[in-house]
């Protein structure tokens, strides 16, 4: 997969809707119910960070769920690009951005919303070829005003921010020319998974699915 191949994937993921759920998952047994409240409530691309010891297999069990798109963030190694897609997730999400990161992505034909938080970020992704990157993190980087400031020089490059981004701030990212989406985790509050209860969930997710953009 080239890095222009990849940009095009990642922007029709970030097309699906105006928010993708960022979510870290440490009960395997939500997997499911959470995914489907999401997907139910109109955010079907999920982010599952690989940041516990169950991310992987709670990729493979949301990946069953119809309708939805499962990605893997917190990519940082070739051998998590190599899990990751054993497990079934269909994008990557990173931090941060290495060369042999994105070599890893390319060979596997996994698109990447890699991570920038520089304009020099942008432009060594701009360079070799990609389009649609992550902002991270986009409220300590300066916030929308940063992410807008960027865009000036540099309108080729298509953003999903992430990072300190909630229902009461993503207007502001959702504004701008360069955003695509946004990512936040601000739909799967952690009080509501420990409870279980989805139909809350599913009522967050609705309300963000309906951000204008």
């Amino acid at each position: 997969m080239t890095p222009q191949e990849a940009s095009l994937k990642a922007a029709e993921i970030c097309a699906l809707a105006p928010v993708v759920p960022v979510l870290v998952v440490h009960d395997l047994a939500h997997a499911r119910p959470l995914a489907e409240a999401l997907v139910a409530g109109g955010l079907p691309a999920l982010e599952v960070t690989l940041r516990t010891p169950v991310a992987l297999d709670v990729i493979r069990e949301m990946a069953k769920v119809e309708g939805g798109v499962v990605g893997a963030g917190t990519l940082l190694t070739p051998a998590d690009v190599t899990a990751a897609i054993t497990a079934g997730a269909t994008f990557g999400v990173s931090p941060g951005a290495t060369d042999r990161l994105l070599d890893a992505c390319e060979a596997a034909d996994l698109p990447l919303l890699a991570g920038t938080s520089t304009a020099s970020d942008v432009m060594r992704l701009l360079e070799r070829g990609y389009t649609v990157a992550k902002f991270f993190p986009a409220e300590a980087n300066g916030g929308a005003p940063a992410l807008k400031a960027i865009g000036a020089p540099l309108p080729q490059m298509k953003f999903c921010p992430t990072g300190g981004i909630s229902l009461k701030n993503a207007h502001e990212y959702l504004s701008l020319s360069n955003t695509m989406c946004v990512g936040g985790s601000w739909v799967a509050p952690t009080d509501l998974v420990n409870k279980g209860d989805w139909k809350a969930i599913e009522e967050l997710a609705r309300e963000a699915a309906a951000l204008p953009r």
